[in-house]
């Protein structure tokens, strides 16, 4: 390849970059013009890819963590042969296209993962890299490598500046990442302009302090040089950074290197000079048929894809049960056995009916799963003994001097919620793992914006949140989680379970892992929580079921009225319903462990559990807010931060016992 191709290969991105920002009047099109030569020295001799088949299992992974220089990632998949046509780019940032302002994994082939909010995609990065490397351990045998791929993230001066990089940079390099590379875009420039006055790390010494290779600074914009420093990453035995020193908006020559280049259009009298600076005489849109010649990965991509495949067959030769679980565990399918499991566990709960906390009834239910899914890999936050999230069949995860890891299925994430969050979703993306993990939840603040990324991009991780309220006592306010559970349940496509006992915990472990579509959010309690006698098991799934009726308290009358209740208050609806009784007044219980599942049952079953004509009355330790939706007369709830306090001093100062609850339903039905 002459530097002449190189040139015209980097060239082709700058003007697809600059002419898609232009026409959508909107993106930024610096980053894709600044990094053109890395890329090219990346995707053109490196990446193992192939853009017939972009879900080809030993696939080097591609994150560009700088989501919102999109236009790179869409300029490469275009150019090299994913099914991504030029009118598609020529729809840049349009509604319903393939190529969104930033990118979107699910939207557009060959995007590994959703990236903009800065820094979360090389932790996704770090989370890819560590399940290439458990995989390998757990499945390569002696001359059968079937796992051995890289993983490989663009990022720039936003991601570095994020606190949750220096999570995802201390983990990768304590896990010995060898086969993570990040290319760092050391260009300078951030939307306020230059970054001197608020950005003064020394990028390589801080990777290296965390335990990774650094290669650089080298000239980004040499081909050879980026081409060499990808080279001896390869070698390396930690992950890698190569710091690549490049011009934002690298050829255009009055706004290249500002910030004037970073997130706006150049300006059609600026696109002309640019062409002209940079020798592209040809029109918007336009790439000649020699320039796709050079970028086309198509035969290449498949003769790889086909060399794997021989491999692999030679591997179920050798191996076929773990070629077998290798398919099914890469595919996201449960094993066979499962809803067996499943049923078995939420029985046995049912049986035992044991009085324990429901992160206890999590562990419990969690020594089954685990026991029957190896890709269950769970964690915690430096909390595990809290959290209740390591099991007989996940012991710690650790790393040998040469960075063997031992087998272990529980990783210790330290104090790093948001890394754990984001790499938790890298490491579902790549496949081959459930993940879960734990930390407090009033700690999910510092999760959110990964478990909203979770949710946006529709990926199966399951987040263990204990000590869900009030109940946590002496700690007090700073660690009460009081708007925690109604500001999840806001979150779309995440579904938030908040059980009441051990057989509703145990099933909402079941739907969270057979749910592959939705992120979960478990929020358990510390204190123990009694077993709730029950009729039935089949409904709890649906998120809410009728715990009691008015007969089972010794009342031969229909319903007046319906508390609804979750988790630790559901005893308190119970214990309320048989005060009631004893004045004649007849009450329903409904335990609604998760209301995000139940708003999607039908309108029938919805019916049939709150009744239309029936006053309802609400029954949380949280936020009042979201529990209006269901037409409540009254919520009994708590709209105020908690106290520090033992438990059961705090719910007795905060209203929350059955003599206030039994007041409140006697207050409703005396209104109307």
């Amino acid at each position: 390849m002459t530097s002449q191709d190189t040139s015209a290969m980097a060239n082709a991105i700058r003007a697809l970059a600059m002419d898609a920002v232009q026409q959508a009047s909107s993106g930024h099109p610096g980053a894709p013009m600044g990094m053109a030569e890395i890329a090219v020295a990346l995707w053109g001799r490196h990446l193992k890819h192939h853009p017939g088949n972009p879900h080809w299992a030993d696939r080097d992974r591609f994150v560009l963590s700088n989501g919102h220089g999109s236009m790179l990632i869409y300029a490469l998949l275009h150019l090299s042969g994913y099914d991504l046509p030029m009118e598609e780019l020529k729809r840049f940032r349009q509604l319903h296209s393939k190529t969104p302002g930033h990118p979107e994994v699910g939207i557009t082939p060959g995007v590994e993962t959703t990236t903009g909010p800065l820094g979360q995609g090389i932790t996704n990065a770090v989370g890819m890299a560590l399940a290439e490397k458990l995989l390998a351990t757990e499945f390569n045998r002696p001359d059968h490598a079937v796992v051995d791929h890289r993983t490989y993230a663009f990022l720039g001066d936003g991601c570095l500046m994020e606190g949750i990089s220096h999570e995802a940079v201390a983990l990768a390099g304590a896990w010995q990442l060898n086969k993570l590379v990040a290319l760092y875009d050391d260009n300078g420039i951030s939307i306020d302009g230059a970054v001197k006055p608020w950005y003064v790390d020394n990028a390589g010494q801080r990777f290296k302090a965390c335990g990774w290779n650094v290669i650089g600074p080298v000239d980004g914009h040499d081909v050879n040089a980026v081409d060499a420093a990808l080279a001896a990453s390869k070698a390396a035995t930690k992950p890698t950074l190569i710091i690549c020193r490049t011009t934002i908006g690298k050829g255009s020559p009055t706004r290249g290197g500002t910030a004037k280049a970073h997130g706006e259009a150049l300006g059609a009298e600026e696109i002309r000079l640019t062409r002209e600076a940079i020798g592209w005489a040809h029109e918007p849109f336009t790439v000649p048929a020699e320039v796709y010649a050079q970028w086309d990965a198509k035969a290449a991509g498949a003769q790889r894809e086909a060399d794997w495949n021989a491999r692999f067959a030679a591997y179920r030769a050798a191996h076929p049960e773990l070629a077998a679980e290798f398919e099914r565990r890469m595919a996201g399918q449960l094993p066979a056995g499962f809803a067996q499991t499943a049923v078995d566990a939420v029985i046995a709960a049912h049986t035992k009916a044991e009085t324990v906390a429901s992160r206890k009834a999590s562990q419990i239910a969690l020594e089954a799963f685990t026991k029957a899914l190896p890709e269950l890999l769970g964690g915690s936050a430096d909390l595990t003994g809290s959290n209740l999230t390591n099991t007989s069949s996940t012991p710690a995860l650790r790393f040998a001097k040469d960075g063997t890891p031992n087998g272990g299925r529980h990783i210790n994430y330290g104090v790093r919620e948001f890394g754990m969050a984001a790499i938790m979703n890298g490491v579902t993306l790549h496949g081959g793992f459930i993940p879960y993990g734990g930390t407090f939840l009033t700690f999910s603040d510092y999760s959110r914006n990964a478990i909203r990324m979770a949710a946006l991009m529709k990926q199966r991780v399951i987040h263990v949140f204990t000590h869900d309220s009030i109940g946590l006592g002496e700690d007090g306010p700073t660690h009460q989680s009081v708007e925690h559970a109604a500001s999840l349940r806001l979150i779309p496509n995440l579904d938030v379970w908040r059980p009441a006992d051990t057989a509703e915990t145990a099933v909402a472990w079941t739907m969270a892992i057979g749910n592959a579509a939705r992120p979960t959010a478990l929020l358990l309690s510390r204190q123990n929580l009694p077993y709730l006698p029950k009729a039935g098991l089949d409904e709890i799934g649906k998120g809410a079921y009728v715990l009691a009726e008015p007969a089972e308290v010794g009342l031969k009358k229909k319903a007046q009225a319906v508390i609804i209740a979750t988790g630790s208050e559901v005893q308190l609806a119970l214990h309320a319903q048989a005060q009631l009784a004893q004045s004649g007044i007849a009450v329903r219980v409904v335990s609604m462990p998760s209301t995000t599942v139940f708003d999607r049952q039908a309108v029938a079953y919805k019916t049939s559990v709150l009744p239309p004509k029936l006053p309802r009355i609400a029954v949380e330790a949280g936020v009042t807010d979201g529990w209006w939706k269901y037409g409540c007369a009254a919520v009994v709830g708590i709209d105020t931060y908690g106290e520090s306090a033992p438990a059961g001093v705090l719910f007795k100062h905060f209203g929350f016992t059955a003599d206030n609850v039994a007041a409140v339903v006697r207050q409703v039905l005396k209104r109307r």
